[in-house]
């Protein structure tokens, strides 16, 4: 079992007018979760969503899509995100949330690996949480922990004051993943092989940054691998990073590489292990960007691809 701590919200993309929006259950922790239950990978979300129309949208959609969902208490409505696609399939955002969370109970004996990030890992007051989780789940040992900033800049505070408490996150995590975009807001002209390798020497076993149209790449402490993007019609890029999150999860899960007892094995991942967990990842997110909003293919799919 992976669990997956962090926001759920209702995405309402608008067409190329901005004047009529399709409704579609998002929020970056989600549609891991989502990603990964499609996939064939048992997975609970742990989130809010309160008993109003997109709340129940989206408790459907996740638990039609195989997701065991633990809610947390106190959620007077449910976040949303106001998005905007340009020429290219890029989405642009503007959010109406909260994350307000008093704790989040035990993650349970069956779980083997911990993923968060997102405005979860960075909006206050849920984010003081998310951090004490990540610090006792470290000291614990039990379970591996993966991190994805997902940096949503609107949302967020002073530039120096995201980057010390993310960096404080990576050193309590074994696999982080980024994009170019989070790196150049968070060290704005420094190359992303060169921040990937401070992460790693923060704590870390695996650093990933996806590179859009150009693919992937991976650091581990014994392989450095780049790999190439997947020829795709982009519809839009809706939850491409969060489907690659999923697939690289996925991957590392059917290895055998997730867990406390693992962090050795997942710290030595060698170039080849490394190359086909990008491969399979940039997959998944080629066959998301086919497909308007945040739609994750299922392993069939993925066979049929």
């Amino acid at each position: 079992m992976i669990t997956v701590v962090g926001e759920s919200l209702l995405d309402l993309v608008a067409d190329t007018e901005g004047r009529c929006f399709a409704a579609y259950p998002g929020g970056s922790p989600a549609n891991v979760a989502v990603g990964l239950a499609r996939l064939g990978t048992p997975v609970r979300l742990v989130t809010h969503l309160a008993d109003d129309l997109p709340g129940r949208l989206v408790a459907r959609h996740l638990r039609d899509s195989g997701v065991t969902v633990d809610l947390l208490p106190g959620s007077p409505a449910t976040s949303l995100a106001l998005a905007a696609v340009d020429e290219h399939g890029v989405a642009s955002y503007d959010f109406r949330i909260s994350w307000d969370v008093a704790r989040v109970r035990d993650l349970g004996s069956d779980c083997r690996h911990l993923h968060t990030g997102s405005i979860a890992g960075a909006l206050p007051p849920g984010a003081d949480v998310v951090d004490e989780l990540l610090a006792v789940e470290r000291r614990r040992g039990r379970v591996t922990i993966s991190l994805d900033p997902n940096i949503r800049a609107s949302l967020l505070g002073p530039r120096d004051a995201v980057r010390e408490r993310l960096e404080r996150q990576i050193s309590r995590s074994d696999v982080v993943k980024a994009s170019t975009e989070d790196l150049a807001w968070l060290y704005p002209g420094e190359p992303p092989d060169r921040i990937a390798a401070r992460w790693l020497a923060a704590g870390p076993a695996l650093v990933v940054v996806t590179l859009g149209s150009e693919g992937g790449y991976g650091l581990s402490r014994a392989a450095e691998v780049t790999r190439p993007a997947v020829p795709v019609t982009v519809v839009d890029t809706v939850g491409a990073g969060d489907a690659f999150t999923a697939g690289l999860l996925d991957g590392l899960s059917r290895l055998g590489l997730l867990g406390g007892d693992q962090r050795g094995r997942l710290a030595a991942v060698d170039a080849d292990t490394l190359a086909a967990l990008l491969d399979f990842a940039i997959r998944v997110a080629g066959l998301t960007c086919g497909r308007s909003g945040a739609d994750p293919p299922t392993r069939d799919e993925l066979a049929q691809s």
